[in-house]
């Protein structure tokens, strides 16, 4: 097990999954505590890397395309603070950082996960109910409909028709862009994509982001309503198809032969690798003693 404690939050990988817990500090941005816990299975990783920096590092995951509806409805867009796949890291903590990111790319190789695009999600993405208030409005969705509730801010054309109800149904499209210099952002909801032509101030399916804190809030509606409609990448159902359960995930196949002994080649590089961290400082005895365990555990599986 790898595992890294900063004033950001931690992270932690058993060789199945990173698990993301936001710390508590007060400047951990309103998204990541909105977010909470987040278990990301290793399935759902393109890769991983620590990034040095003369005074701290940062750690990022990079999700397939498709496995996370939050990072699909914010296309990258979300600033680094609100980003949960990225953690700052210390200078005098480097090299657990790096010990992390050797422990997922080496399961990732053993597991042979493809770094192509996911046809499912393979994170839940936010709960619902959920609501947030930002720029115009309050959005809310109950995983059924949207609800949209206007402000004072709110221009006058669109606030004369009242609350806008959006049954999920009706959606083609939902759309969240930060505010950028002098550009406003905009969460929009599209019903028909022939009239989506209007700006955000003025259409009655989309609320307007000013660039403020809490504007960010407004992407984990997004992401939510995201999850809930169909996938991008999923494969069209052949007519008159009967329903076919769920294959396993890819990577996870029970491989025979040489690569069975090719993971078991690894895995023993993997525990001299322990073994000269250990000698070297970079690991605490604890730290070895947990590391090489989940190895071992690896060995059992193969």
């Amino acid at each position: 097990m790898a595992e890294i404690t900063q004033r950001d939050g931690a992270w932690t990988f058993d060789g199945e999954s990173v698990r993301i817990v936001p710390g508590r500090d007060k400047s951990v941005h309103l998204v990541r505590q909105a977010l909470g816990e987040l278990t990301v299975p290793l399935e759902a990783l393109a890769g991983v890397a620590y990034e040095p920096g003369r005074k701290s590092g940062r750690l990022r995951l990079r999700l397939r395309p498709g496995a996370d509806p939050l990072a699909q409805a914010t296309g990258g867009k979300l600033p680094d603070a609100a980003d949960p796949y990225q953690l700052s890291v210390d200078a005098d903590r480097t090299g657990v950082a790096e010990y992390l990111v050797d422990e997922v790319r080496q399961a990732l190789l053993l597991d042979q996960v493809p770094s192509g695009p996911s046809d499912r999600y393979l994170l839940p993405g936010p709960p619902v109910p959920l609501s947030a208030t930002a720029g115009d409005a309050t959005a809310s969705f109950d995983g059924e409909r949207i609800r949209l509730e206007w402000n004072w801010k709110t221009e006058e054309s669109k606030k004369s028709g009242g609350p806008r109800t959006i049954p999920l149904e009706d959606l083609a499209a939902v759309e969240w862009f930060p505010a950028a210099g002098l550009e406003n952002g905009f969460l929009r909801f599209t019903v028909d994509r022939a009239t989506a032509t209007a700006p955000p101030k003025y259409d009655p399916h989309a609320v307007v982001l000013y660039g403020f804190r809490k504007d960010p809030l407004m992407a984990l509606v997004a992401a939510a309503v995201t999850a809930r409609m169909p996938h991008p990448f999923a494969p069209p159902e052949p007519a008159d198809a009967p329903p076919v359960l769920d294959a396993a995930p890819a990577g996870r196949q029970e491989r025979e032969g040489d690569d069975g002994d090719a993971d078991h080649d690894a895995l023993l590089r993997r525990l001299r690798e322990l073994g000269d961290l250990h000698q070297s400082g970079v690991l605490t005895e604890e730290e070895f003693t947990t590391a090489k365990q989940a190895v071992l555990r690896r060995f059992s599986r193969h």
